[in-house]
């Protein structure tokens, strides 16, 4: 099974997070999705994703200057991406409880 199905589902909270946690830009972010492992991530995914975050208020782009070249878009979490990011981070806890269970009860009626 490719991963694609269920990287959809949480990319928007990996996203959040990452932009929560440092100031960052574009094409640093997809620098850094690689860097956690998502070797399959590609601008192409990644750059709609932020205008559909931008546009849900989740986040917000504000153009400055940059010391290693042309200005750039960076990234901030809003309050709204904040609470966003907190029912996220609920969710997930809740969803792997609950994968975790059914995997170790099959995995314990092998044995």
């Amino acid at each position: 099974m490719k991963d694609t199905q269920l990287l959809k589902g949480v990319l928007d909270g990996c996203v959040l997070h990452i932009i929560a946690n440092q100031r960052i830009y574009g094409y640093e972010l997809v620098q850094k999705l690689r860097e956690y492992g998502f070797s399959t991530i590609v601008g192409g995914t990644v750059y709609p994703l932020l205008q559909k975050l931008e546009k849900l208020g989740l986040i917000e782009g504000k153009i400055e200057t940059s010391s290693d070249g042309p200005d750039r878009k960076y990234l901030y979490i809003t309050l709204e991406g904040q609470a966003y990011l907190q029912t996220f981070d609920d969710q997930w806890a809740a969803m792997v409880l609950k994968v975790s269970k059914v995997i170790d009860d099959g995995n314990n009626k092998k044995n």
